[in-house]
């Protein structure tokens, strides 16, 4: 499954049939196709659901759903219950002041100052379970996005959710933080898949089932930061989680990348200089495995950026500006060049190809206006975090 993945998963039995719901024009790595076809050989796999955002991951296919009979957590990685979140705010698009919005948005870098052990019980969840993270971003393609919704396809459904054309919305990309690698770590070198009924399967399990959860009120911890900074109320209209295991039809489905489908409205992002899109996901196709697109897709991976993109100043500078008047947050020089918006797909063409299939609709697209990823370089941050360590050592040897 890719170069670094381990020998020894696969087994004899036939391959399992793959479905593929993307047209000839999406621009599919052979890397991907290769992953796929190893996930189809693996031990108990029955079936496997390519999306047009395929790409290439670590340890399997991303853009991909797998249904099996055995538990592989490589399938999906160390960020467990990974998603995106979608709330409404009530505040109207012509009070925003970009430049002001964009000031206030720098808060939420950093630790969550709220009461999470409180937060964590509240949710079910214990609450020594890595509170430290809660309420933060991350790093990689994570963001919270501010969007304005530019076109409503069905005004009507938009209604039933309180959504209309010119509402401010925020679009929340995060997982589970160092909860999820904790949990992974854990069980790593199980490439022959997990039996479900075993002690380590039920174990892996539980733990997978609190990291999706903990991922899911992270996501809103941040959507509330970032309208507490706006002074504004938020409400829910879809948390999608793309990287999960469930149970499906007796058996368990694999999601890495692919977004639940089985909600009534699911976000489908575009990069941070294209607009993404709010879908209903239609039909009953059983092959898609209740699943969609959860994005564009890289086209391009993070090392292959550093020589296409931000050579010089003035590009480095013009990757903070959206074609659409946006700004983007992103003080980290290497990390706003790995997520160039040409590091990804044409989320249109995404869209058109879950369209054609009959997998879903847009009913709403939406407009970049503020993007924040990280508001200090990676430089500093390790600095304040190096002085932290050092006055905590100081304390101690008193």
């Amino acid at each position: 499954m890719g170069t670094s993945q381990k020998e020894g998963h696969a087994s004899s039995q036939e391959a399992a049939p793959i479905h593929r719901f993307f047209s000839e024009t999406a621009w599919i790595e052979g890397a991907a196709e290769e992953q796929l076809d190893v996930v189809s050989k693996m031990s108990g796999v029955s079936q496997v659901a390519a999306f047009p955002d395929l790409h290439p991951g670590k340890y399997g296919p991303v853009g991909s759903a797998v249904l099996a009979d055995r538990i592989y957590p490589q399938l999906i990685g160390n960020d467990i219950g990974c998603g995106m979140s979608l709330f409404v705010l009530d505040l109207p698009a012509r009070k925003l002041r970009l430049d002001k919005a964009g000031q206030k948005f720098r808060s939420l870098e950093g630790v969550w100052d709220g009461d999470a052990a409180a937060r964590l019980l509240n949710e079910g969840l214990p609450a020594d379970l890595d509170p430290q993270s809660l309420g933060t971003i991350g790093g990689g393609n994570h963001f919270c996005e501010l969007q304005e919704v530019e076109a409503a396809a069905d005004e009507h459904l938009l209604a039933d959710h309180e959504i209309k054309k010119g509402d401010l919305m925020l679009l929340v990309h995060s997982g589970s933080r160092s909860l999820g690698m904790t949990v992974f770590s854990a069980v790593l070198e199980q490439f022959s898949g997990m039996d479900p009924d075993s002690n380590s399967g039920k174990a892996y399990l539980l733990a997978h089932r609190d990291a999706v959860r903990w991922a899911s009120l992270n996501r809103r911890l941040i959507a509330e930061r970032a309208a507490r900074a706006l002074r504004s109320d938020l409400r829910l209209v879809s948390d999608a989680p793309h990287n999960l295991i469930e149970e499906h039809d007796g058996q368990f489905l694999h999601r890495k990348g692919a977004a639940k489908a089985d909600l009534p409205l699911v976000p489908l992002a575009g990069s941070r200089d294209a607009l993404s899109f709010v879908l209903a996901p239609e039909g009953s196709n059983p092959d898609a495995l209740a699943s969609l697109a959860h994005g564009s897709g890289r086209k391009y991976d993070r090392r292959s950026m550093l020589g296409r993109a931000g050579a010089t100043r003035s590009d480095r500078e013009s990757l903070a500006r959206t074609s659409f008047g946006g700004q983007v947050i992103c003080e980290d020089r290497q990390l706003l060049i790995e997520e160039a918006p040409n590091a990804y797909k044409d989320p249109k063409q995404v869209l058109n190809d879950l369209q054609a299939a009959g997998l879903a609709r847009a009913v709403a697209t939406l407009k970049p206006l503020l993007t924040f990823k990280k508001a200090v370089s990676e430089a500093l941050a390790n600095a304040r975090q190096d002085k932290r360590d050092r006055l905590k050592n100081r304390r101690g040897m008193r």
